[in-house]
């Protein structure tokens, strides 16, 4: 953990003097190694899809995008090179058309794709609870990954560390921990802790970010609260399952695709793709739950 420590400075220090570095998924492990050593020197590199314009360099003092940069780019190097390639961003294919298990099936295979896909709830339940949140998992990689690279594209800056750096980081705290404990390293658990305390602040970030997206479209206003990520259960899962809605409407309207409609978001739970709501009112109008 120390060592991966001093890495992420040494990593986060290159960045801010020098242009950025996010290698593309399939170079081979030594080129990497090069890459990263020579951070100070190289072009940036934005990494896939190819033919993507350079991003610009972290402008000195924006610390949120430099950590976010450099933690992408660190936890990315510690997945085997095939992963990363399954894993790599490509450039977006038709969604629409063709028949409902069609479009399940090419979605949930799918690699994070820009623009995003669309990942309606109904898909997104269908694909999770038979895998036991295997494919949720997959679900939250692809998203980080999505808007770390559209918010590189669009304003030359991130604020989020995409999905190497918010899941990746995440199991790499809780197997290390895990491994600590199981070894009886004393306060092992404290990484496992810290993984926690990270995952729960990605997602408050996330729909952060899904609410300024959606606020930047005509007559566009924030759906969710995103301190609502903080609340017990059920709680956290109502403004979970707000983000995956509105997220998917989103990439339809930017992918210029026709919104398929959502029977779980919209018919079964309204509360679900309902306009912004306060506690008080979900709980003083049962016609939305």
């Amino acid at each position: 953990f120390l060592l991966a420590a001093a890495a992420l400075v040494r990593t986060v220090s290159s960045l801010r003097g020098g242009p950025c570095l996010i290698s593309p998924p399939l170079l081979a492990a030594d080129a990497r190694i090069r890459s990263v050593r020579s951070l100070r020197a190289a072009p940036c590199r934005m990494g896939p899809p190819p033919g993507w314009s350079p991003a610009p360099p972290p402008k000195d003092g924006d610390y949120v995008d430099i950590c976010c940069r450099g933690i992408n780019a660190l936890m990315e190097q510690s997945v085997v090179g095939p992963i990363r390639g399954i894993a790599q961003v490509r450039d977006a294919e038709p969604q629409s058309g063709g028949s409902q298990p069609d479009f399940f099936w090419r979605t949930v295979k799918s690699p994070p794709e820009y623009p995003g896909l669309s990942r309606p709830v109904w898909l997104t339940i269908a694909a999770s609870v038979p895998t036991a949140l295997g494919w949720y998992g997959w679900y939250k990689f692809s998203v980080e990954e999505e808007l770390f690279y559209d918010e590189l594209r669009r304003e030359g800056r991130t604020t989020g560390a995409g999905g190497y750096g918010t899941l990746i980081l995440f199991s790499w705290c809780v197997l290390l921990g895990g491994a600590g404990n199981l070894a009886g390293v004393q306060g092992a658990d404290m990484l496992i802790d810290a993984g926690a305390v990270w995952i729960l602040m990605g997602q408050v970030n996330l729909y952060k970010r899904v609410n300024e997206l959606l606020s930047e479209q005509p007559d566009g206003e924030p759906p969710l609260h995103a301190w609502w990520a903080l609340l017990p259960p059920p709680l956290d899962v109502i403004v979970g399952l707000r983000q995956v809605h509105f997220l998917a409407k989103y990439w339809t309207s930017v992918r210029g695709e026709e919104w398929q409609g959502d029977r779980i978001a919209e018919e079964l739970f309204p509360f679900i793709s309902a306009p912004r709501f306060t506690l008080k009112e979900f709980a003083r109008t049962p016609s939305m739950w």
